[in-house]
């Protein structure tokens, strides 16, 4: 079986964490946490700003790590390292179909990737 190795932005302005939806592939509308794989050479954190830029056309400032998640998928097994943002300026959807800024209360109200569910329970313990 496939392992995919990435890392994802828990980006956060105050109370609030922005959410993306997937705008290609087998899950797409699917809501997530941005970001993507990990590139030969490349540090989490040098790909975690590289995929941020490729993706919403933002720049993050990476604050710390938050929690690694490990999900088996059908086709594949994600290891995903989730850090805790802050976003610097605005964001441009260059590869989502739309974006939200959720509080704590409303995680609940868009449908997350599966792997994403456990970075959402670690946000409704920290907001």
């Amino acid at each position: 079986m496939k392992k995919t190795k990435v890392v994802a932005a828990i980006i956060r302005d105050k109370d609030k964490i922005l959410a993306t939806q997937r705008g290609y592939g087998e899950y797409k509308g699917y809501w997530e946490f941005p970001g993507g794989k990990i590139e030969n050479s490349e540090s989490n954190e040098e790909a975690l700003i590289r995929e941020i830029k490729e993706e919403l056309n933002g720049d993050i400032e990476i604050k710390k790590f938050a929690l690694n998640i490990k999900f088996q998928y059908p086709k594949f097994f994600l290891d995903m390292d989730c850090y805790e943002c802050k976003l610097n300026g605005e964001i441009e959807l260059l590869e989502h179909m739309n974006s939200k800024w959720l509080s704590k209360e409303e995680l609940d109200s868009v449908e997350w990737l599966p792997a994403d569910i456990d970075a959402v329970n670690y946000l409704k313990n920290i907001l």
